[in-house]
């Protein structure tokens, strides 16, 4: 089974899931072809419901613990309440890459 379908598969037995939309965007990243190490997850689950988004992300943390002990480098969440999500309606944009510290001549010695 695939990276992502395995954090779809998680995700969606580990909440009460009204949207869920796991995008792997490791092809926007300095990897291999193929690779499944950078995800952005969608989630709108009424388990959020008077949770801020530190509770939020520690369960999906819980949920997740294997693939990011492991294959998974990066995990954007955005984590919603029904209501919040009527509000917003969608996910913001992921930013593009910025091909790491490597590219960043205040780290350059």
């Amino acid at each position: 089974m695939s990276v992502q379908n395995t954090i779809e598969q998680k995700l969606g037995s580990g909440f009460r899931v009204e949207f869920l939309q796991v995008e792997n965007e490791s092809h926007r990243h300095s990897v291999p072809p193929n690779s499944e190490t950078h995800f952005k997850v969608t989630l709108v689950s009424g388990d959020f419901e008077g949770q801020g988004k530190v509770k939020r992300h520690q369960a999906i943390y819980r949920v997740l613990a294997e693939e990011l002990a492991g294959e998974v480098h990066a995990l954007a969440l955005h984590l919603y309440t029904p209501e919040e999500w009527s509000a917003v309606g969608a996910a913001p944009a992921s930013p593009n890459c910025m091909g790491g510290s490597k590219h960043d001549p205040a780290l350059k010695g």
